[in-house]
C-alpha cells in the first residue's frame, strides 16, 4: 500500500513538473526613469519549446530577455524559472545561459578552452571537462577547430562555438539575443536550420530575441509579438500569420493587405478591418467565372509589376481606390498581366481575416 501511495505521489509530482512553465512572468513592469519599457507583462514559456520574442527596436523584447537573465531586475511583478521565484536573484543564481550577437568569445583562448571555460569555473574534473567539450564540439560539427583561436574562425563558426559554450553547461533555459544578426543572408538561413536542429537534440528551452519576422516564423514553436512594451499576440507561427489579432501583428508579420471602408463593406457587409495576404490572391480576367463558390472578388487595374526572381509582385487599385498587393510564384500558372490591364482579383473568403 505504501509503495502504491509513493508511486501515486511521484506521478503527481511528475505531472506537476510537466505543466510548470520553464519561465513565467507575472505582471512584470520595467521602467527606466520616466520611460516604461515593459508594461504589465504576463507570459508563460513552456518547458522544451523554442520561443521567440519578436518586435521592432524599442518594443521591450530585449529588456524582457535581460530580466530573465538577471541583468535587469523588474521594477515590479514576479519572474519564476521552473516554478522558483528568481525575481531578485543575481544572474549566477539562475540556471540560464546567454548567447549574444557579438559571441563574446575570449580571443586569447582556443575554441576548446572557450567552450570549457564555464566547466572550469564549476571545477569540473579535467577528464570530464575534456569529454563534455568534445561532445559539444561534435554537436555543432566543429571538432576539427578545437585548437584554433576565435580569430581563425568564420562568423558562422564563431556563432556555433558561442552556442556550444552556452550549451555545455546544460542550463534549464538558453537565452539568445539576436545571435544571427551579424551573419550574411545565406549563412543566416543555414544557421537557422542548424539552430533548430540543435534545440531539438538537447531539448532545452530556447528563448530567442529577433526583429526578423521570417526568422521567428522559421524557428519558433511559439512567438510573442511585442509593440511598445506590450505583447500584442502570442501563438504559433501559423496562428500569428494566418489569424493576426490586431492591425500591428497583421502588418508586422510579413506583407499583408489591410482592407477597410467601402471595399471591406462590399466584401463582408461590415466595417471590419480585414487582413488578406498577397499570396492568397489570384489574378483573373474580368469576364472569367469565379473558380468556385465561397470566393471573394473585386475588379482592379494593375499599376505596377515587379519581378523578384522566384515570384512577381503586382500592385493593383480597385474602383474603391484601395491598393492591393498580389504575390504570385513564377510558374506555369503565373499571370501574364501587365501594367494598365483591367483584371479581377479573386481569393477564398475564408482568407478574409478580421483584425
Amino acid at each position: 500500500m505504501q509503495a502504491t501511495a509513493a508511486s501515486g505521489a511521484a506521478s503527481l509530482d511528475s505531472a506537476a513538473a510537466a505543466v510548470t512553465p520553464a519561465i513565467s512572468l507575472q505582471n512584470v513592469v520595467k521602467t527606466f526613469g520616466e520611460f516604461t519599457a515593459v508594461k504589465g507583462l504576463d507570459l508563460d514559456i513552456r518547458q522544451g519549446e523554442f520561443f521567440s520574442l519578436l518586435g521592432p527596436s524599442g518594443s521591450g523584447k530585449t529588456t524582457v530577455l535581460r530580466m530573465i537573465a538577471g541583468f535587469e531586475l523588474p521594477s515590479s511583478g514576479r519572474l519564476d524559472l521552473a516554478g522558483r521565484d528568481v525575481t531578485r536573484k543575481a544572474p549566477f543564481e539562475r540556471d540560464v545561459n546567454t548567447v549574444f550577437q557579438d559571441y563574446a568569445l575570449f580571443p586569447h583562448l582556443s575554441v576548446a578552452e572557450n567552450v570549457g571555460y564555464g566547466l572550469k569555473l564549476r571545477r569540473t574534473s579535467r577528464g570530464d571537462r575534456r569529454r563534455l567539450v568534445a561532445e559539444a564540439l561534435e554537436m555543432i560539427r566543429l571538432p576539427h577547430v578545437a585548437d584554433r583561436l576565435p580569430s581563425q574562425l568564420s562568423g558562422g563558426q564563431r556563432q556555433r562555438v558561442a552556442l556550444a559554450r552556452a550549451l555545455v553547461l546544460r542550463p534549464q533555459v538558453l537565452l539568445l539575443d539576436e545571435p544571427l544578426g551579424a551573419l550574411d543572408k545565406q549563412l543566416r538561413e543555414q544557421m537557422q536550420v542548424e539552430l533548430k536542429q540543435i534545440q531539438r537534440t538537447v531539448g532545452i528551452t530556447f528563448v530567442f530575441v529577433t526583429h526578423d519576422q521570417e526568422e521567428a516564423l522559421t524557428l519558433s514553436d511559439r512567438v510573442a509579438v511585442f509593440n511598445e512594451g506590450l505583447v500584442e499576440q502570442v501563438g504559433t507561427p501559423e496562428d500569428l500569420y494566418e489569424r493576426p489579432s490586431s492591425r500591428f501583428v497583421a502588418s508586422f508579420l510579413g506583407n499583408t493587405n489591410l482592407v477597410e471602408g467601402e471595399l471591406a463593406r462590399g466584401l463582408t457587409g461590415s466595417d471590419a478591418l480585414l487582413s488578406i495576404r498577397p499570396e492568397r490572391i489570384q489574378i483573373r480576367q474580368p469576364d472569367e467565372p469565379l473558380e468556385s463558390a465561397g470566393m471573394s472578388s473585386v475588379e482592379a487595374v494593375i499599376e505596377e509589376v515587379v519581378y523578384t526572381g522566384p515570384s512577381t509582385r503586382f500592385v493593383a487599385r480597385t474602383s474603391a481606390g484601395q491598393k492591393l498587393i498580389v504575390q504570385e510564384q513564377n510558374d506555369s500558372r503565373a499571370s501574364s498581366a501587365r501594367r494598365g490591364d483591367r483584371v479581377r482579383l479573386e481569393w477564398s473568403s475564408r482568407f478574409n481575416y478580421t483584425v
